[in-house]
Order: structure tokens, then C-alpha cells, then sequence
């Protein structure tokens, strides 16, 4: 990746790296771009999350656009994966979202969607992020009628995607309670009216009074331990959370269990091969996926490939090959014949219209898939030149050689940098959570030596 494209665009603390002036860059070299491609006169769509500095990156950025001759459709809040389906569903050029998913609401970020709902080529990324970084002040400004517009979808646009998303699945979904958790964040503009498209439903929803700073605050799919106690207390048939975009979905179980990404896609994974509908019996992961995943796929007769962290590195695999459904263990879900990009809304309605049609409940549905323990550590670091240097270390790779030959098979160990934070990563499985502790501590006590 390039200085500012990291796995999911760019991102920072609003004001402490990404600041309106980056922004309005971006919003210039879009354009640019863009209109290269085109060869005429770009639009563009544009939605954000909750987030307090969510304005004025928006101002900026279409301040950018027009500038540089690009007309630009504002969404208002909107989901990460609205964004995406609305600018296909309007034939736009490319859409822009400004969120930082699950990160806390000082932070924001920029991503970028091509006129068919996927996130920008490296190629595209790369070309945008010269003109930010060495050419915005050549960029020609546009005068008189060249100027780009802006133009308002909302309430409309999240209309027609809640249209979409009610029409993927051929349930009532009669019978369910749910307890919906929307992190204060996008899903707070839509997942009550969705789900109220479902007469015979019933949905409390909390956490959808967002105030600009109060996004994953406690709630959503970080932070499951609230909504696991409600829905346990409160007899729900299940509790669903989606993070500040809404572009994940994580779920608890009617005893406040939770169900992971993994133990979503192994169920409906399961079930679209048993209606011809998974090519090649085959579900796309990632090296973050449990092993118990592959156990129950290979056990089932489903094969999993796995790519590298990132949604992105997953719709890569799935576009190239022809699968229709891969994920990751964090909660992004990517059902393509549906969507061109994770969308939680859509897989919370999937894996709700599984347990009606199974009659059972969701501990049954979902829990068949084991779950090893599993444990993360984060290492806070400087930047990326330590993260660089940290995978290059031969110290590192002859620690991580010898804790795998100590797991004998029984466990793997992935050390890795976050793509979207200054953090490195140990993610350790074994047997027992004690030594998936002790060996995940170990490393981690190593890397700020490197």
C-alpha cells in the first residue's frame, strides 16, 4: 500500500493527519482522476457515518470534487455498503464514504467505491494519492459552468436500499424476537426502519441516538458483553450488533453466547451448498479464521480458501474465482450475489431468515462450528517503518518458528500489522486458552525489542 491507502482507505484522527485540507486534495484528485477515465464530467456519491467531524470532511471533500469539475451526490448518513449499492443503483462514477468503521469517533477516515461498487484498484488508489501528495497544486480549477453540483438523495437513496435489502430474503421472519444494537452509528439511520419492513418481527433496538461522539462507544460489534446480558435477560431469540459503518454484523445467541463471522459464514455457507448455490462448495476466509472453521468445513465436505486480512483481499478471491460468499472472523460478510462489498444489515437478515427456516435456535444453528480458543494481543507502535521493520526481523520469524514447532500441529500463530491502525498484531490458537496466552504473551513481549 501507498502512504495514505492503507487495506481500507485512509484513515486518521480528524485534525491530528487527516485534517479538511487533505481532504479537499482528495476530493481534487478524485475528480482528476476520474474524469481522465471518463472523459467527461464525473458524478460522484457521497455518504458518511455519525461521527462528529463527519461534516467536515464532507464539506471539503465536495469542495474537491467540484472543484475540479465533478458533480456530486450527497446521501447524508448512510452504511458503508448503501453507499456502495446506491452508486451502482444510480450509474455514478464512484462513491465516497467517510467513516472509520469501528474505530473511536476521533478518528474518521475516506474510502472510495468505482462506479460498480467495489473499492478502488490499487492502480487507481496509487495515481489519486500522487496528485494528493505532489501534484494537487497543478490540478486545473474548473470556471463557469464546468464547476461540479451537488444534489441531495436522502431521505430517498436509504429508501431504495432498505428496498434492496427487504427483497434478499423470502421470510417473515414471523415468530423471531431481536434485540438490534446499531453502535450510535450508520445503521441508526436504517436498521429500525428495516427491520420494521417485517410485520410479524420483533425488534427493540438500542444504541441508535448518536450524538457524534458517542459511536462504538461502548456498543456495537466491539463491544458485545451488554447486549449478550440483554438478550439473556430479556428472552431474545437473538442479539445482532453492527459497528459505527455498519458494514459488519456480530450476533449473540439466546444464552449470550456470541456468534462470530466464522460461525456465520460456516452456517449459511453450509446452507447454500446444500441448495446448489455455493460454486464450488467453497467459502472464502481469511488467515484470521479459526481453526475450528476448518475443521466443521472439511468435516461437511465445504473448502475454504483463505487470503490475507482485509474485506478487500476477500472480494478479490471471490471475484476472481466466482464464489458468492467469503468473510472474515470480525463480522464483514460479502454475500455477492447481493452486495459488492460487506454489509451487516444484509447478513443479519440472512442468518435471521436461517434459524426460521431451521426452526431452531440460534445456539443450535450456529454453535455446530467450534471455536478454538483463540487469543489477540495488540502492540501499540510508532509508525509504519516499525511495523516494516518488525516483519523483517529475523528474530521475530525464528520466535514465531519456534512457538509453532512447540504447538506440534495442535495450533498456529499469525503475527501481523494492522493495516488500518499503528499497531501490530499476535493472534495465537491452541488447545487451551493457557496456551494460546502464555505463547500469544510471548511474542508480543518480544516485539517492542525489535
Amino acid at each position: 500500500m501507498g502512504k495514505l491507502f492503507g487495506t481500507d482507505g485512509i484513515r486518521g484522527v480528524v485534525n491530528a493527519g487527516l485534517d479538511a485540507d487533505l481532504a479537499y486534495k482528495v476530493g481534487l484528485a478524485a475528480a482528476t482522476v476520474l474524469a481522465k477515465k471518463k472523459g467527461s464530467k464525473p458524478l460522484v456519491t457521497i455518504g458518511k457515518d455519525t461521527r462528529i467531524s463527519g461534516d467536515l470532511l464532507k464539506g471539503s471533500l465536495i469542495s474537491g470534487l467540484c472543484t475540479a469539475g465533478a458533480d456530486v451526490l450527497d446521501l447524508g448518513t448512510l452504511p458503508t455498503p448503501g453507499v456502495a449499492w446506491v452508486t451502482v443503483d444510480e450509474e455514478a462514477d464512484a462513491g465516497i464514504v467517510i467513516s472509520a468503521s469501528h474505530n473511536p469517533f476521533e478518528h474518521n477516515g475516506i474510502k472510495i467505491f468505482n462506479g460498480k461498487g467495489f473499492k478502488l484498484s490499487d492502480e487507481l488508489e496509487e495515481k489519486i494519492e500522487e496528485i494528493v501528495l505532489f501534484g494537487s497544486n497543478n490540478v486545473p480549477m474548473k470556471t463557469g459552468a464546468d464547476i461540479g453540483r451537488v444534489s441531495y438523495a436522502a431521505p430517498k437513496a436509504s429508501e431504495d436500499y432498505i428496498d434492496h435489502l427487504e427483497s434478499t430474503i423470502d421470510s417473515t421472519l414471523g415468530g423471531l424476537r431481536i434485540l438490534v444494537d446499531c453502535a450510535n452509528g450508520a445503521a441508526s439511520a436504517t436498521a429500525a426502519r428495516l427491520f420494521d419492513r417485517f410485520s410479524k418481527l420483533r425488534t427493540d433496538v438500542i444504541n441508535a441516538d448518536p450524538d457524534g461522539v458517542n459511536i462504538n462507544d461502548r456498543c456495537g460489534s466491539t463491544h458485545m458483553d451488554a447486549l449478550a446480558a440483554m438478550v439473556k435477560a430479556g428472552g431474545y431469540d437473538i442479539g445482532i450488533a453492527f459497528d459505527g459503518d455498519a458494514d459488519r454484523c456480530l450476533a449473540v445467541d439466546e444464552l449470550g453466547s456470541l456468534i462470530d463471522g466464522d460461525q456465520i459464514m460456516a452456517a449459511c455457507g453450509l446452507d447454500m451448498k446444500a441448495k446448489g448455490q455455493l460454486p464450488g462448495d467453497t467459502v472464502v476466509a481469511t488467515v484470521m479464521s479459526n481453526l475450528g472453521f476448518h475443521v466443521y468445513a472439511r468435516e461437511r465436505g465445504m473448502k475454504l480458501e483463505c487470503t490475507d486480512v482485509g474485506d478487500r483481499n476477500v472480494l478479490e478471491r471471490m471475484v476472481e474465482k466466482g464464489y458468492r460468499l467469503g468473510g472474515e472472523q470480525s463480522g464483514h460478510m460479502i454475500f455477492l450475489d447481493h452486495a459488492t462489498t460487506g454489509d451487516g444489515q444484509l447478513t443479519a437478515l440472512k442468518l435471521l431468515a436461517l434459524m426460521k427456516e431451521s426452526g431452531k435456535k440460534a445456539s443450535q444453528v450456529f454453535s455446530a462450528c467450534p471455536r478454538y480458543p483463540q487469543v489477540l494481543i495488540n502492540i501499540p507502535v510508532a509508525d509504519n517503518d516499525v511495523k516494516k521493520a518488525a516483519m523483517a526481523s529475523p528474530l521475530l520469524a525464528q520466535a514465531v518458528q519456534r512457538e509453532e514447532e512447540a504447538l506440534a500441529g495442535e495450533g498456529r500463530v499469525l503475527v501481523r500489522p494492522s493495516g488500518t491502525e499503528a499497531l501490530m498484531r499476535v493472534m495465537v490458537e491452541a488447545k487451551t486458552q493457557e496456551t494460546a496466552q502464555k505463547t500469544a504473551q510471548r511474542l508480543a513481549d518480544l516485539i517492542p525489542q525489535l
